[in-house]
């Protein structure tokens, strides 16, 4: 947790992770591990579970913190740990969050609540009352309003930043971009602003924003770490080469629900042992398998070798 006293070296390509299970849909943990070290092993700046595409919604507060404690273990304080504990209930959020922090994270992505759709007021009040139970973990919000059905508005932001002391910054999964910058514009450049949106994360660059959860790192993490790293040392071309040629990584994983194409893909690469994604969600289906096929060979040159990391073929 050496972060956790200077969230602003938070930055760069973050990896999102999936969560494996196995193929009785138990959480694997030693798939998980593998696709961390590989992860490291290929440049990734940042480590992040509990969002989105790890299935948060479908796992037990218990097997969320498991996952965790494999996470942070793994790292070892080699990068940055960001660990989504949000859930739809404040107690549940609470319980989780104590738990990470015992773990050793070094910042928490909260999610707006789900389902619920609160006002921006109930909004400020809840991230207000979580900050204020864990006065020295670093809390980052997550806007993911295609998900939760809630948008944390702007000047929302802006009043948690100015009030909150330990309110840092921001995963903005939202393809309004205006929105990512009138958020910065209120803010102020020292709030930490990622994007969560794969094909926004290099333009926010441009806005002063520091990095990116990008879904597409689960399977590209040494491309997404170099478009980060040309674009702090200039190379704004060779940056956008990237930007481009991942294009066809992203519409892969979106074909179906992600993250079960992504899931697919790196069982079909040998870095988990299944490609389990939990009810509601299913394994992509014949038309979407043939789809992606095809995505995957247009973008294979951006695919991030699995050498050394393989834990055998896939049945």
């Amino acid at each position: 947790m050496r972060y956790r006293s200077d969230p602003a070296q938070i930055r760069g390509s973050i990896v999102p992770l999936m969560t494996p299970f196995d193929v009785d849909g138990a959480v694997d943990h030693d798939s998980l591990a593998n696709l961390v070290e590989w992860q490291l092993a290929n440049g990734t700046h940042g480590v992040s579970i509990g969002g989105s595409t790890g299935e948060p919604g479908a796992q037990s507060i218990d097997e969320r913190a498991a996952a965790i404690a494999t996470v942070t273990t793994t790292v070892a304080d080699r990068v940055p740990v960001v660990v989504g504990t949000g859930t739809a209930q404040l107690h549940e959020t609470m319980e989780l969050t104590a738990k990470a922090v015992e773990l050793g994270i070094d910042a928490s992505l909260i999610i707006t609540p789900y389902y619920a759709r609160p006002t921006q007021e109930a909004l400020y009040v809840w991230y207000k009352t979580i900050a204020a139970e864990f006065p020295d973990l670093p809390i980052i919000a997550y806007n993911v309003p295609s998900r939760t059905a809630v948008d944390i508005a702007p000047e929302t932001v802006a009043r948690l930043y100015r009030d909150v002391e330990n309110f840092v910054g921001i995963k903005e999964t939202t393809k309004d971009f205006e929105h990512f910058s009138r958020v910065i514009q209120l803010c102020g450049r020292e709030l930490i602003v990622w994007s969560g949106i794969e094909l926004l994360c290099l333009p926010l660059l441009a806005l002063g924003g520091q990095g990116f959860l990008s879904a597409t790192a689960n399977i590209a993490p040494a491309a997404h770490a170099r478009m980060y790293e040309l674009w702090e040392a200039g190379d704004v071309e060779g940056a956008r080469a990237i930007h481009y040629g991942l294009h066809p990584l992203v519409d892969l994983l979106f074909v179906e629900t992600n993250p079960a194409p992504g899931k697919w893909v790196l069982e079909q690469r040998g870095l988990i042992r299944s490609g389990y994604v939990r009810p509601p969600l299913i394994t992509p289906t014949e038309s979407g398998l043939a789809t992606m096929r095809s995505l995957l060979s247009e973008g294979e040159q951006y695919l991030t070798s699995a050498e050394g990391f393989r834990m055998g073929v896939p049945a």
